[in-house]
């Protein structure tokens, strides 16, 4: 028998040439190994980074819809506030323009009549042509006629009278003319009207009793 060396220990064999470090190289390439599989189990779950990435991206989108709708209801109220300013210009524009012609109506009255009596000649006749041909380009216009019929909108009653010759009420003459501007009376036409003659049959039906009948025209002749 042969006696062991007390504290001995048998150390594996090392081939020769090779150092502690060769012996640790396959247990670190393990564990690489080992850590570079470890995420790949994991990868369907978002990792922390991309959620919130993505909850940034929704409160942008968030922002731009809100920005976006904000922007849509200021253009809307600009496009209202140029509409109403341009109405408002033109209403004052028209209050503006019937003010200043209601005031050169006595005028114009005095230059028709003095045409009606044959007094508008001379140099006088050109500045009244002038003052109308004006007031015309401002868009004043003159209305009422003898022989239209009567509406209380536009014409004002001053005089009454019957007449057997009319069918409703109508302008027998006019007392001075109406005024407007556009669809806008300034000044209605002061005007003297007829009525039917009451108790007056039309004259449709008055024409038809005066007309022979058939049965007159057919009817042989008595001797």
């Amino acid at each position: 028998m042969s006696e062991e060396t007390p504290g001995f220990e048998e150390k594996p064999e090392v081939p020769t040439g090779a150092t502690p470090d060769d012996a640790a190289e396959p247990k670190a390439a393990a564990s690489s190994e080992e850590e570079a599989a470890a995420p790949a189990g994991d990868s369907g779950a978002p990792s922390a980074q991309e959620t919130a990435l993505l909850a940034q991206l929704d409160q942008a989108r968030t922002a731009l819809g809100e920005r976006t709708a904000d922007l849509q209801r200021l253009q809307a109220e600009y496009q209202n506030y140029r509409r109403r300013v341009e109405r408002d210009r033109i209403a004052v524009k028209e209050i503006a323009v019937a003010s200043l012609l209601t005031e050169l109506l006595p005028t114009l009255d005095d230059i028709g009549r003095a045409r009606d009596h044959g007094e508008l000649v001379g140099g006088f006749k050109s500045v009244a042509e002038s003052l109308e041909t004006a007031a015309a380009k401002m868009g004043l216009q003159q209305f009422g006629k003898e022989g239209e019929p009567f509406d209380p909108t536009i014409h004002e009653a001053l005089m009454h009278s019957y007449a057997p010759d009319v069918t409703e009420t109508t302008c027998v003459a006019i007392l001075q003319p109406g005024y407007r501007i556009g669809e806008r009376t300034i000044r209605p036409a002061r005007v003297a009207v007829a009525e039917p003659q009451p108790g007056a049959a039309p004259k449709s039906e008055s024409a038809e009793a005066d007309a022979p009948s058939d049965k007159d025209t057919d009817a042989p002749d008595k001797g």
